[in-house]
This record gives C-alpha cells, sequence and structure tokens, in this order.
C-alpha cells in the first residue's frame, strides 16, 4: 500500500496538498513503483495534529480521487467521517482505512451499502493527544479485544469478513515498549485469521530504535521492520502500508528468494 498524503503538515515531509497535478504524479510514480493499493488521505493523524474541517477535507481529497476513479489499481482513502467516507465511495474508492474503526456515528451505515474493503485500526485516546500518556496493563490483550469488538460490531451490521483487514495502530497511543510487544506478537492480532495491514514505515518507533533518526533517515530502519513483519505473517495476509514503494519492493522480492528458497 502506497502512501499520498495530500496534507501540509505529514510527520514524514511528503505532504502534498494545492496542486492536484503534483499529487496526481506522486500517486503515479507510487503506483509505477509497485504499489498494489493507493492510500489517500486528506487530514493528518500525526502525533499531535488537530482535526480538519469536513468541508477542508473534502476539498484536498475530492479533486485527487476523480482523476483517479479509472485507474486501473485499487484506491484506498484514509478518513474517519462518514460523510468523507460517503463521498469517497460514490467516485470509486475502494477501501475505507478508518483511523476510528468505524466508531463515529453514522460510520457503519456509510459503507454498508458499499462492497468496499474497511481497514479497523486501533488507537488510544485521538491524534491531537495519544501520545501524551498512552497506558496499557496488556497491549496485546487489550488491541486484540478491541479489534475483535470492532470486528462484531461490523459483523452485527451485516458486513461480511471478506471485507475486512485489521491495524494494531503503531504509534497510535503506543510508547516504544508497546509497538515492539506487538510488533513480536503480531500474529496474535489476526482475529479469526483477519489480513493484517502494518503501518510502521518512518514512524516515531523506527526512529527511537536507530538512535533518534529523524523521518527522512528511517528508510533502513523501515525497511528491516517490513522484512521482519513479513516473517512474523508468513503464514497470514498481510499488507504493508509504505512511503517508500519501489526500496520496500526490492527488499520483499530479495528477502522472498533468498529466505522463503521459491523458484528465481
Amino acid at each position: 500500500m502506497g502512501i499520498v498524503n495530500l496534507t501540509p503538515d505529514s510527520f514524514s515531509g511528503d505532504g502534498l496538498t494545492g496542486s492536484v497535478a503534483d499529487a496526481l504524479s506522486f500517486a503515479r510514480k507510487q503506483w509505477e513503483a509497485g504499489a498494489d493499493i493507493l492510500d489517500l488521505g486528506a487530514e493528518s493523524s500525526r502525533p499531535g495534529a488537530m482535526p480538519v474541517s469536513l468541508q477542508e477535507e473534502l476539498d484536498r481529497l475530492l479533486p485527487v480521487l476523480e482523476k483517479m476513479r479509472d485507474w486501473d489499481i485499487p484506491i484506498s482513502v484514509d478518513t474517519y467521517k462518514p460523510e468523507v467516507m460517503q463521498a469517497a465511495l460514490s467516485v470509486g474508492a475502494s477501501l475505507i482505512n478508518d483511523i476510528n474503526a468505524l466508531r463515529a456515528p453514522g460510520a457503519l451505515d456509510a459503507v454498508a451499502a458499499s462492497d468496499c474493503g474497511l481497514c479497523l485500526m486501533h488507537m488510544q485516546g485521538a491524534p491531537r493527544n495519544m501520545q501524551e500518556n498512552p497506558t496499557y496493563e496488556d497491549v496485546v490483550a487489550e488491541v486484540r479485544a478491541f479489534l475483535t469488538e470492532r470486528v462484531n460490531a461490523c459483523r452485527a451490521a451485516g458486513l461480511s469478513d471478506n471485507r475486512l483487514l485489521l491495524d494494531p495502530g503503531f504509534g497510535f497511543g503506543k510508547r516504544l515498549e508497546h509497538n515492539v510487544t506487538l510488533f513480536r506478537r503480531l500474529p496474535e492480532i489476526a482475529v479469526d485469521n483477519l489480513p493484517i495491514l502494518v503501518g510502521v514505515c518512518r514512524k516515531r518507533m523506527i526512529g527511537d530504535l536507530t538512535g533518534g533518526k529523524e523521518a527522512d533517515a528511517r528508510l533502513p530502519g523501515s525497511l528491516a521492520a517490513t522484512i521482519a513483519a513479513a516473517e512474523k505473517m508468513e503464514h497470514h495476509a498481510l499488507i504493508v502500508r509504505v512511503h517508500d514503494v519501489a526500496a520496500t519492493r526490492d527488499a520483499l522480492t530479495v528477502w522472498s528468494a533468498l529466505a522463503k528458497r521459491e523458484p528465481i
């Protein structure tokens, strides 16, 4: 999953806003580099980020999404607002990637009539305050319990399991030790063997593990984390959400050839 940030304040420094042409050019590069899915986000969810208005999010998102509706690649939209979900689905989005796990009033109704994919993510708190003092007694058990509850809520709303994937929410209301524990026990998060989405590319946990490197210097660590995720989830369905598609594709290709001993 290749990230396309339509915001001015992405933590990773690759935010695109104000130019539809630039956003489309970047999205096409992500596709050509080997992305299987493109993930468009028009509201930052980095730690400390404040919400943007519904209209501002739509103004950033729709002009780009409308130009991509005929592209031969699934388009994901990263949003928690039901109104944005409906608007995105009306112009061809294939997946809704919701950091709020469809908990907003009206969110389940907004996606019920579609056959789109749905990503349910765990988050403690909200982006503006989630890193102030995240605490858990058992982070794996609590994240799994939350995701189980959200899967059951989707089922109760008539949504089939083949539409669902789960994201443990690395960096969303979690300290480094929580992130590492979740990563080491990643298969335990796969409720009923549903697919898992892992998004750690360039995140602070990579910086913390590499001596405080800034976001633009975290590629090697991000690639190592991607390979670790692939190894952990070798027998599960896995999507990796990344900024650096070409490098990640190469890393996974080499890992697959050397570690899994598949035919070349």
